[in-house]
């Protein structure tokens, strides 16, 4: 007598880790794009430390034009600020992307009346949306 499994017994646990992993990976990719909020959450507050070391420097913040860009390069347009940190205001010399590989939004004033706003336009990298597609922005998080 041969030992091993017979072609039906293999497809039977084929089928159940089919069902399985249709069950289990749902969630797994729900959790990849909650990860991904909440890193882009981050991102904007180590941004927005960044920003008010610049405020607190120069007494103003970067202009729209002059974006997120001035956090680690001095601005040659619109206001100067005179007393610019060498070496920019960042960890690191360049301006991350957001988790999903899309550049953040930079406005001054915000939309709300506040002085600076910065956004991530979610999974989508379109304005609106709901859950991953949602916009994120630094006046919405505490």
């Amino acid at each position: 007598m041969k030992k091993g499994f017979t072609f039906i017994e293999l497809m039977v646990v084929i089928i159940i880790l089919g069902l399985l992993t249709m069950l289990v990976f749902p969630s797994f990719l729900k959790r990849v794009e909650d990860a991904k909020i909440t890193a882009a959450k981050v991102q904007i507050k180590s941004l927005e430390s960044g920003l008010k070391l610049f405020y607190l420097d120069n007494g103003f913040y970067p202009s729209t034009e002059q974006g997120l860009k001035a956090l680690i390069e001095k601005p040659t347009s619109g206001r100067i600020p005179q007393k610019w940190r060498e070496g920019g205001y960042l960890d690191k010399p360049s301006i991350p992307k957001d988790p999903w590989n899309n550049d953040y939004v930079y406005l001054s004033p915000g939309r709300n009346g506040e002085d600076y706003e910065i956004i991530s336009y979610g999974r989508d990298g379109k304005e609106g949306g709901e859950g991953a597609d949602a916009d994120i922005s630094s006046s919405k998080i505490e």
